[in-house]
């Protein structure tokens, strides 16, 4: 009989708190001290059909991103969207998905196997798969990943503690702007770890983690592409509106980096302007074509030029919801997580809180 493999469940008290981030730098870190891993989402938020089965995006990413063979990845079950949720409101899907989660374990499940929880504690309670029921069908210990907001992000912490119990072995708190780092590590880590909740990493705020390439918001915004279709990989990591006068839209973009510049199509002195600063895109509203002495520009300096049929209120809307919803699918995010995470995050002390020891670090 093979040994039984321990679980790790990566959860948050709200969506978007950066698991699939946490999850692909801990697993490379695990993989270092010679662990051998298995990984899985039970329950997908973006799925698309391969073959016969659902294959989740973030788990294809994360699973080749770690080398992990076919008998170490957990499949998904179902997309919580509203067909499904709609069809087990109906009494449509009668499914155990309990007893499905159960069934699809690895039989050979290695050292640790890595779950990736739903949005928050709450999420997936529909079919029995929210996380405390998760962790309770596998016998799981919990990570919990919070967002730095403000010192108030302890609260949800201590609601999951509750909640949770001894399942709860850890919390990263996320995304902490620098000014910020000297608060949580001797405000928020000691309050949190008198009430046996160990922080095993504070990682800082990152602009390349919370950007967006620029076929990312193409995608989104189903744009048309007028110029540089090659370099749609440049990473925006800021939003800035070209709509004042090109005085003061110089100033404006001066101070900022690597940004995206929504304007309207006949704003051609804020469209100059922005093609002399950081800007990785320009947007143009109201479906007007630029001149060509644009296009040329733009072409020399390498900046493609997005066209959208949408007005300027609903493309920054957009935009702002990109960023806000934002995947680490960029082989410069796996590099900068995997450097994060190395730095700021006690790998050493999650083995000893799982009872387990590293094994032979890999040359």
């Amino acid at each position: 009989m093979p040994k039984s493999a321990r679980y790790l469940l990566i959860g948050s008290t709200e969506a978007y708190s950066g698991k699939s981030a946490t999850v692909l730098g801990l697993s490379h870190l695990l993989q270092q001290k010679g662990l051998d891993i298995a990984y899985g989402k039970p329950l997908g938020t973006c799925l698309s059909e391969s073959g016969d089965s659902l294959v989740e995006d973030d788990v294809q990413f994360i699973s080749a991103s770690l080398n992990l063979p076919e008998n170490r990845i957990i499949p998904t079950m179902l997309a919580l969207d509203d067909i499904s949720v709609q069809r087990r409101l109906r009494g449509e899907d009668k499914i155990d998905y309990q007893k499905s989660l159960l069934q699809q374990q690895p039989t050979s499940p290695g050292d640790l196997v890595l779950l990736e929880g739903a949005g928050n504690l709450q999420e997936g309670s529909l079919f029995g798969l929210s996380l405390p029921q998760v962790a309770e069908v596998v016998d799981a210990a919990i990570i919990l990943i919070v967002r730095y907001q403000s010192l108030l992000s302890v609260e949800g912490l201590i609601s999951a503690k509750q909640r949770l119990g001894n399942r709860l072995i850890g919390a990263v708190i996320n995304d902490v702007p620098a000014e910020q780092l000297q608060a949580v590590d001797t405000i928020i880590r000691p309050f949190l770890e008198e009430r046996d909740i160990p922080v095993l990493g504070i990682l800082p705020k990152s602009d390349l983690l919370r950007s967006v390439s620029v076929r990312e918001l193409v995608h989104q915004l189903k744009a048309e592409v007028l110029c540089r279709g090659d370099r749609l990989d440049l990473m925006v990591e800021s939003l800035a509106i070209g709509a004042m006068n090109v005085n003061s839209a110089v100033k404006y973009f001066r101070k900022r980096r690597n940004m995206a510049v929504v304007t309207g199509g006949d704003r051609i002195e804020i469209q100059q302007a922005a093609l002399e600063t950081s800007t990785q895109c320009l947007i143009l509203t109201g479906q007007l074509p630029p001149p060509a002495f644009i296009l040329n520009r733009a072409e020399e300096l390498e900046i493609p030029i997005l066209s959208v049929d949408l007005d300027t209120l609903t493309t920054v809307e957009i935009v702002d919801r990109t960023f806000g919803q934002v995947r680490v699918h960029e082989p410069i995010k796996v590099h900068c997580i995997r450097h994060l995470m190395d730095e700021h995050f006690d790998v050493d002390r999650l083995l000893n809180l799982l009872g387990l020891s590293p094994a032979t670090a890999l040359s």
